[in-house]
């Protein structure tokens, strides 16, 4: 579904990206972690061609990005920025009908009336009682989720998430993680997220990717990844590193300097 080969990426005289190759199957759920700085919010920019690459090439469904109009990208593509919708002078509704703009015409008509996918992805949200406020009056979690809403009714066939539950207290990060994932296995959605939280990423994603100093340290499952040696050589903290009493997967536990 995408698959990036030798990506550069460089501000001013500093090298952000060298060398990044990432290949994400259709339907998969693919993670990018590592350390602050590292690149992973870059990554996802190039990977959505809102960047350009110095150097190397990002292809979509077998076609170079940069072949494709904006518009007929932007049907087959959403990106959902690190930070929640600002306080728009917008109704919730109004901002989630935004998403269908790919599909307008100059005059701003559909060929189908879009209001029942409208009205199903925020009743999945949770949204249709927020319908008529203002997303100013909206809490930080809520203004997220009419984020999320606005990008799945673009329908994309893969959701790019930067850091989606930065700011949002434990419950929101689940709700919003569960909202993306049962959207991902209802409609066969391919989704690539930067996540900062490791166990966050283990409990979601079927591969990671781990950036370091602009690097490919480590790609592969999160039982793959997510040893305390990689972990260490990433972050610079040997964490304790035990399966989830539930699905097994692996989650961190950190220790202090003095602790042990």
């Amino acid at each position: 579904m995408i698959e990036a080969k030798a990506l550069d990426f460089r501000i001013g005289g500093t090298d952000i990206l060298r060398g990044v190759d990432i290949c994400v199957s259709k339907g998969q759920f693919f993670g990018i972690i590592g350390p602050n700085g590292s690149g992973k919010s870059t990554l996802l920019k190039l990977l959505s061609g809102i960047e350009r690459p110095l150097a190397g090439t990002v292809e979509f469904a077998g076609r170079d990005l940069n072949a494709y109009p904006r518009k007929e990208l932007a049907r087959l593509l959403a990106v959902l920025q690190q930070d929640a919708l600002p306080p728009l002078g917008y109704t919730v509704r109004e901002v989630v009908e935004m998403g269908r703009y790919p599909y307008q015409s100059w005059l701003g008509s559909e060929k189908e009336d879009p209001a029942q996918l409208i009205d199903k992805v925020m009743e999945q949200l949770d949204l249709k009682r927020l319908s008529s406020r203002q997303v100013a009056e909206l809490s930080g979690g809520e203004r997220q989720r009419a984020a999320l809403a606005k990008t799945l009714v673009q329908e994309p066939g893969v959701l790019m998430l930067d850091e989606p539950t930065t700011f949002l207290d434990i419950g929101f990060q689940l709700q919003m993680m569960d909202y993306v994932r049962e959207w991902q296995r209802d409609n066969g959605l391919t989704v690539v997220a930067v996540l900062h939280d490791l166990n966050l990423a283990a409990q979601y994603c079927d591969r990671l990717l781990v950036l370091h100093g602009g690097r490919v340290a480590a790609v592969g499952a999160p039982a793959e990844v997510l040893v305390p040696e990689l972990v260490e050589e990433v972050y610079g903290t040997m964490p304790i590193v035990l399966p989830h009493p539930d699905n097994g997967v692996p989650q961190i536990l950190l220790r202090g300097r003095l602790d042990g």
